[in-house]
């Protein structure tokens, strides 16, 4: 992630200082080195809401001011909950203050008088760093809104999977890493005469007898193998005698690690031709 020089020419920048000679003298030398967005003002009380309004790239902020210093200016700008990052260098004649404007949120110093090299170079880096720091918050929020924007696509089609599933079999089920039903849409345990136990299981509270045994333990080894099975037909005779025959789909389940959480699936019940 760069920053061409044309973005760092164009940034919007803010000299905040109320000696008029200061100002020219800044004014000059940042449209001399190319800068094209470059406003200013000798009333300190009027940045926060000129910051609020325009969204400065970079603020140049002396801190000795009548009225309202620099400090209480920064403190102001913390204020703007739509910028958690305080884009200031202060301006400064007085060593001791540094330090303390670097714990009260501003991110460099210049110091007076001016050093033109020094000016030019601090304010190059500091925007670079400011640019920096806001393409990589856009990246960030564009990078929730595709994730929030594919969420909803997920459930949207899970939605869908889950209406034409219904639309095109006599159930839909999902059960979990042990087996057990999660999920059921339609008949499927009514007509299994199952209420606990797994599609493939050994029997269990609720489930009835008959069921061709070679036909689910074929099925038991596919699910046991976490393989897929696509229209397996298992059968069972009920207890007056009649039989019944079942068509199933199902699919091995896993989360982003790889790790089985079980199956889901459709079926069918079979029914012969008259």
């Amino acid at each position: 992630m760069l920053i061409a020089a044309t973005e760092i020419l164009n940034a919007r920048l803010l000299i905040v200082d109320d000696q008029e000679s200061n100002v020219s003298l800044l004014e000059q030398l940042l449209s001399e080195a190319g800068y094209t967005s470059v406003a200013s003002t000798m009333n300190p009380q009027e940045v926060c809401a000129l910051h609020r309004k325009n969204c400065y790239d970079l603020i140049l902020l002396d801190l000795q001011m009548p009225g309202m210093d620099g400090f209480q200016v920064m403190e102001g700008l913390k204020t703007n909950d739509a910028d958690g990052y305080l884009p200031v260098i202060v301006l400064t004649a007085q060593p001791g203050h540094k330090l303390r404007a670097l714990q009260a949120g501003a991110k460099d110093f210049i110091s007076k008088p001016f050093d033109l090299v020094e000016v030019k170079t601090r304010i190059r880096n500091m925007l670079e760093v400011r640019l920096l720091y806001k393409k990589l918050e856009n990246h960030n929020k564009e990078l929730e809104q595709i994730v929030q924007e594919r969420t909803a696509e997920l459930r949207e089609s899970e939605a869908r999977y889950r209406s034409l599933t219904e639309l095109a079999s006599d159930w839909y089920w999902e059960q979990d890493e042990n087996m057990n039903f999660t999920k059921v849409s339609g008949p499927v345990l009514e007509m299994l005469g199952i209420r606990v136990a797994p599609l493939a299981g050994n029997g269990g509270d609720g489930a009835v007898t008959g069921w061709n045994e070679a036909e689910r333990e074929i099925l038991q080894a596919t699910i046991t193998a976490r393989q897929p099975f696509l229209d397996f037909v298992f059968s069972r005779v009920n207890a007056d005698g009649s039989p019944q025959r079942f068509q199933v789909s199902g699919e091995p389940m896993f989360n982003r690690s790889g790790g089985f959480i079980g199956y889901r699936g459709i079926g069918v019940e079979l029914f012969a031709k008259q």
